[in-house]
């Protein structure tokens, strides 16, 4: 067993089956030593998040979700480069958080993609980010996560 992998069951994390894209794109491009990472919603228990935070969304439900995006960010990185141990540096999350207005806690939100990376690759885990808010997001979904990842050669 890996070092990632060992870390992913110290978590209790089992990575699902890669979401399918469900517009015009591909879930991973690796370019340049770089794998992009499409935006990945949040399925929990097989379920997509869905709502708003400030509205019907809770703080603790919104990290949640954006726990699951970074866990099918992870899902989708192991299908494209074959295993996660090819990860070497985690460089930057974009979030997206489907909030009103008033609802100011998009970093918080986010951190539960962000703390995910951290523990299950360590220092290579740390990323610069942003954590935004949107009217909506596709699906109805609660939350969005992208990421560019340093890739080690095959």
């Amino acid at each position: 067993m890996s070092e990632i992998e060992a870390r992913l069951e110290a978590l209790g994390l089992t990575l699902p089956e890669p979401a399918a894209p469900v517009a015009a794109y591909v879930p991973v491009v690796i370019a340049g030593g770089l794998a992009h990472v499409s935006g990945q919603l949040p399925f929990v228990e097989g379920k997509l998040v869905t709502g708003r935070l400030g509205e019907d969304v809770s703080l603790e439900q919104g990290v949640l979700a954006a726990q699951a995006c970074g866990v099918m960010i992870l899902a989708q990185l192991k299908k494209a480069l074959g295993s996660l141990d090819r990860v070497d540096q985690v460089v930057k999350l974009g979030g997206f958080v489907n909030s009103t207005g008033s609802f100011t806690d998009q970093p918080k939100v986010i951190n539960g993609a962000s703390e995910l990376m951290a523990a299950v690759f360590g220092d290579a885990g740390q990323h610069a980010r942003s954590a935004v808010s949107v009217p909506s997001l596709p699906l109805g979904a609660a939350v969005e996560v992208d990421a560019i990842v340093s890739v080690k050669p095959a």
